[in-house]
């Protein structure tokens, strides 16, 4: 598979707002390292998972992957094409190739238009379909693919009028009305009821083979991570620890959090005796980082070196990097 998504040492830093005292007598100006350099692809087709707790930086990655939000360093390259170095108007064409999935289907959609205007829009923005009927019938189409049937009954309902699953699929539908490349998926089901989450998820698979998309998938949730990922990233205050093939990083997790995140995934059979691995404490800050490693002060394997030199992302073997002293 070919190279879709190429992102170089990303850094994301935003600047902590001072109150009248506090930029009296403070003299260091302080940052939310939200991302603090990190680096991974994306292939033509393929699936590829951020996961870790909140606040990790999952979210800030994936704006950044679309420029909704501008780096503070790094390169994002796209189809083989640096989407920092070119200009809003450029940009704007190429958004249609990249779209996104927003985790909150009661806040993404605006309540005051009617779902076939919401999936509409996209297509007056972007110039495409010669007239009103033309788009019509594309927004036809689209609500029959994300299994919103018979089209005509939701055409003109507002979201207020549908279940949390029909408006994540109406939000699916915006996302893909412009046949993109890549889509970005920020926790699209954490917000919805248990019994839906599937159906919600087995409809990007099906859309995913239908349309040849990529999909960036942001979740807290390795379950649903293991279920519809190809390749994962276990991110920490704003790092990658672990990226590797999904399957094997959930089967053999190689870095300490890796392994205390998936000791949380439920096992449905009492019998099964669970692993524990003992993390303490609660995540630091991303305004103080801790040195060294920043995982070390909750680590229970940490040693001297841990305290003192950040490990680098090592490669252990093919396609599998870990950041732990363990290792390096």
């Amino acid at each position: 598979m070919s190279e879709l998504v190429k992102v170089e040492n990303l850094v994301k830093w935003f600047p902590l707002r001072r109150g009248l005292f506090s930029s009296l007598f403070r003299r260091e100006e302080l940052f939310v390292r939200a991302v603090d350099g990190i680096s991974f692809n994306i292939k033509e087709g393929e699936i590829f998972g951020l996961a870790g707790e909140s606040g990790c930086g999952k979210t800030t990655t994936a704006r950044l992957v679309l420029r909704l939000i501008e780096p503070t360093d790094g390169k994002i390259y796209f189809k083989g094409i640096d989407i920092l170095s070119i200009d809003k108007k450029e940009m704007r064409k190429l958004r249609k190739e990249m779209q996104i999935i927003f985790q909150d289907p009661y806040e993404s959609l605006n309540p005051r238009m009617f779902i076939c205007d919401i999936i509409k829009e996209p297509l007056k923005l972007q110039k495409i379909g010669n007239s009103e009927e033309e788009r019509l019938e594309m927004v036809y189409e689209m609500l029959e693919k994300v299994g919103l049937t018979p089209p005509e009954e939701f055409l003109y309902r507002y979201p207020h009028e549908l279940s949390g699953g029909q408006r994540q699929r109406v939000a699916i539908a915006r996302a893909l009305i412009l046949r993109p490349k890549l889509v970005v998926a920020d926790e699209p089901v954490s917000m919805l009821d248990v019994s839906i989450r599937a159906g919600i998820l087995d409809l990007m698979l099906d859309l995913k083979e239908e349309l040849n998309l990529s999909y960036l998938y942001i979740t807290h949730d390795l379950a649903t991570a293991k279920y519809v990922c190809d390749r994962l990233a276990i991110m920490y205050l704003g790092k990658i620890v672990e990226q590797g093939d999904t399957l094997k990083i959930i089967d053999e997790p190689m870095h300490p959090y890796a392994k205390a995140l998936i000791d949380a995934i439920p096992v449905p059979n009492p019998r099964v005796k669970i692993r524990k691995i003992p993390i303490k404490g609660e995540v630091p800050t991303p305004i103080h980082i801790p040195p060294g490693c920043r995982f070390h002060p909750r680590c229970p394997y940490a040693k001297d070196i841990c305290k003192k030199e950040e490990p680098p992302l090592v490669k252990v073997n093919k396609d599998r990097f870990v950041m732990c002293h363990l290792y390096s």
